[in-house]
């Protein structure tokens, strides 16, 4: 399998504190989060039960699901609070002329 550059829109779509949800294709979707300077993206479903972090709410790195309250550091992709227990994937990200690329 071959990695993909997808291209998740200008930097200035994301406000620092939020997300946005983009398609990946093949049903999947990521979720980029921007904390600070940076910019992340992580799986969009939670790995607990299929709900999508997007509903949730970012609070500094970490991605609070709005089902059963688990969270997960959108750096790492590590579960940081119950009843998440599963990492979530993590995908790199660069920024190039002001646009979003993320290797899926």
């Amino acid at each position: 399998m071959t990695d993909t550059q997808l291209n998740a829109g200008s930097i200035n779509e994301i406000k620092p504190g939020k997300m946005k949800r983009v398609d990946a294709g093949n049903g999947k979707r990521i979720l980029i989060c921007h904390v600070e300077d940076s910019f992340y993206a992580v799986d969009d479903m939670c790995t607990h039960e299929d709900a999508s972090l997007y509903l949730g709410c970012l609070k500094g790195d970490r991605v609070h699901c709005s089902l059963h309250g688990g969270e997960f550091s959108v750096k790492t992709g590590e579960p940081l609070a119950e009843p998440a227990e599963i990492p979530l994937q993590t995908y790199p990200v660069a920024i190039v002329d002001g646009r979003i690329l993320v290797t899926v």
